[in-house]
């Protein structure tokens, strides 16, 4: 088993300067292609550099991928296992080198700066990568820095926007592709797709398929931004328009059936994945009277008419084909389909209600 400082190494190439291993790229030296760094973290982000890889890969491509950057090996999982981002599993696993993966703690490090300078790119892409880009960084690439947003800018710039859509209930939403400058997510917008917003579909599942869009959307502009065209028609935003969707929090998790049905199933799909929807609910015997409370992570949602409790108490949990049918404010109701107890696997409604034995269900 490898020590921790050997993958450490493996993963951070604060090295002495040197240049990039001819194994990294295929390209003929006299077809002076452009010199790429990508800068993402997550998964999402590991979709965009497979299709940059990809894209790259191209006996007509006009680009090489010359580094990566990404967040530093962290604990993940269950057992804490100290793994590398999933964009830098993915270029490994794609046969990227590895002292070509850079994973500074912070992008303003003089190290990592003098090693990225030494490289020469002449444009760096980010997306998703999750650190703050200092201006000494941002003056390196000739060409700029160009981020994939998954937003329409300038709407909900910050680190959450397809959460905060979400919990907004947008009915449109989009990417954009952004020179970036120091402030946040407010450079001019080179391009950006807009796309229709299903009241069903869920956080990461949008986010998955925006920056699938993006990593596209990216791919058609790189020959405009290549020759600087790019910079000419690219649109300052109207800051005056801006709205923030800053980090989502745990405390945010917890839901209030005193606000209406469509504000609550809204905030169910915005928090889906991290950190999730909770509520706490009591169980009580009918016959001894004892009262179980229980807290219910809940997992999918949706909106139905009032006319499902007619008759019930305003604090009455029903069971009603298939669903937890619970009041809400306004008069109006939600039905939850899918629920998960602390430690316990996600399970439909009806294998929850089965569970209680006939014990009555109330809202606390």
């Amino acid at each position: 088993m490898q020590s921790s400082s050997v993958m450490f190494r493996r993963f951070c190439c604060f090295t002495s300067t040197r240049r990039p291993s001819s194994s990294s790229s295929s390209v003929n030296p006299c077809t002076k292609k452009k010199r790429l760094v990508f800068l993402g973290s997550p998964q999402v982000s590991a979709s965009v550099l497979e299709d940059l890889l990809n894209a790259s890969s191209a006996p007509d491509s006009l680009f090489e991928v010359t580094a990566i950057v990404t967040q530093p090996p962290s604990g993940r999982d269950r057992g804490r296992k100290v793994m590398p981002s999933p964009v830098a599993q993915h270029a490994l696993d794609r046969g990227f080198p590895s002292d070509s993966i850079f994973t500074p703690e912070r992008a303003g490090e003089e190290t990592f700066l003098s090693n990225l300078r030494a490289l020469q790119p002449e444009l760096c892409i980010t997306a998703a990568y999750g650190n703050i880009l200092p201006n000494k960084f941002l003056k390196i690439p000739p060409l700029g820095t160009v981020n994939i947003h998954p937003s329409l800018l300038p709407l909900y710039r910050g680190a959450a926007p397809v959460q905060r859509a979400l919990q907004d209930g947008v009915k449109e939403t989009g990417v954009s592709l952004a020179f970036t400058v120091r402030a946040l997510d407010a450079g001019p917008v080179i391009a950006c797709e807009k796309m229709e917003v299903d009241d069903q579909i869920k956080a990461p599942d949008l986010l998955a398929l925006l920056f699938s869009r993006g990593s596209k959307l990216l791919i058609r502009e790189l020959p405009s931004i290549f020759d600087g065209s790019a910079k000419v028609k690219a649109q300052a935003q109207d800051d005056a328009r801006a709205t923030l969707a800053p980090k989502i929090t745990p405390e945010e998790s917890w839901l209030s059936f005193d606000q209406e049905a469509t504000v609550i199933h809204d905030k169910v799909r915005a928090f889906a994945g991290w950190p999730g929807t909770r509520i706490r609910v009591v169980a009580i015997n009918k016959e001894s009277g004892d009262r179980n409370i229980l807290e219910l992570k809940i997992i999918t949602t949706r909106v139905c008419s009032s006319d499902n409790i007619r008759g019930n108490e305003v604090d009455d949990v029903i069971f009603f084909k298939g669903s937890l049918v619970f009041p809400c404010g306004g008069g109006t109701v939600l039905e939850v389909l899918e629920v998960q107890l602390p430690g316990k696997k996600v399970v439909n409604a009806a294998a929850f209600w089965n569970g209680l034995r006939g014990q009555q269900l109330k809202k606390i």
